[in-house]
Formats: structure tokens, sequence, C-alpha cells
């Protein structure tokens, strides 16, 4: 993914020596050998600070999946999070004031925040589905998130199911569904928006309906 002024790209993969399926590691945008950001792993790479100082990730640590970040030139990753159960999809918002995540500490998968110090974590979801990876817009005034029925297991995103695409303002309110799909894992995981904040990206097996 590309950091806020476009001049570096964070990216997750397989560790050199085979140990992790997954570390994090950035690149310049105009190439050259990518430098590994993260010691260990599992670690999956969900987001820039705005400042491009920071990469916000899920870390596998001791059994639990938290949200973790990390100066983007290397340095000590610091734990965000700590409630039991999976944390997952960090990103920053645009202004750099929150990280956005998603959660099963209240039952089903929800969205939350927190400022980017890990403080003030609050719930900005609760109904009967799971809502997974909240984006932001570029102009701050939505929150664009991936939705599964409550019949797939709360820490579950399967690559090949009946999803939604669903909308809310950042201020709050009801999310409202824009796009029906077949998808999930890898559909909208990483930030999605246009520059413009008019369209959204996004992975579908199938022909919205």
């Amino acid at each position: 993914m590309l950091s806020f002024d476009g001049k570096m790209i964070g990216l997750s993969a397989a560790s050199p020596d085979g140990k992790y399926n997954s570390v994090v590691y950035t690149v310049p945008l105009s190439g050259g050998i990518p430098k590994q950001i993260t010691p260990t792993g599992p670690s999956y790479l969900h987001g820039w600070s705005q400042d491009g100082k920071w990469l916000a990730f899920t870390g596998q640590r001791n059994g639990e999946f938290d949200i973790y970040k990390i100066p983007s030139k290397g340095g000590d990753e610091i734990r965000l999070t700590t409630a039991p159960g999976l944390d997952d999809g960090s990103e920053y918002s645009p202004d750099g004031k929150y990280i956005y995540f998603n959660s099963v500490r209240s039952g089903l998968m929800q969205l939350w925040r927190m400022k980017p110090d890990g403080t003030d974590q609050e719930q900005l979801t609760n109904d009967e589905y799971n809502n997974w990876f909240a984006h932001v817009s570029p102009d701050g005034k939505w929150i664009v998130c991936l939705t599964f029925s409550k019949e797939i297991k709360p820490d579950d995103h399967p690559f090949y199911k009946h999803v939604y695409l669903r909308m809310m303002p950042v201020s709050g309110g009801p999310l409202k569904v824009i796009a029906y799909l077949y998808g999930g894992q890898g559909s909208i995981n990483t930030p999605s928006w246009s520059p413009d904040s008019k369209k959204i990206a996004f992975i579908s097996n199938s022909y919205i309906q």
C-alpha cells in the first residue's frame, strides 16, 4: 500500500528465512530492495500514518492477534490493543487523529477506533453483522467496511461468501449497503478510496447484483 505522500510502498510477505508467512517490508515507489521492518511474525500490514513515520499492523504474538505500530524506518514495535480475541484491520485516519480497527471483543466483529497511542478505545458499530476493515475517506467524512453475516464465525473472513460493502458517516450513524458481492478475504483489506473520495476499489468474485 502507498504512503500518504505517495513515495513509499508498504507490503506483507514471507520472511527471507521462511520462518514466518508474513512480515512487513517497505520499498520506495521508484523501486529497490525491500527493507524488512518487523523482525518477527506473523505481521500483517494495514496502514501508514499520515506523516509517514509509523506503520500499523496486526501481529500474532504468544497466540494473540493484536494491533501494533512500528516506526516505518524500523525499530521497536508497540502493542496498542490487549483485549482477548482477534483485533485486526488497523488503519490511520487521514488527519492522523485515530487508528480505526475491528475487534471481536464485544461478541461479533465490530468497528472500533482509538488514539494513535492506543488510548480511548471506542466501539463504533454494534449490530447483528460482522464488520471488518474500516476505511476512512480522504476527506474524512465517510467510513466504508466489509460486512459478513452473523452465520460466519466472527474471527473468520473467508474469501468466497455473500458479503456487503457498507458505508457510514465518520460522525456516526447507521451503515448503508452500497454493494452486494461474493467475496470476503482480500476484497477490501487495505485502503481503497480514490483520492477525491468519490470511488472505492474492491475485489469481487462475481458481478455486482
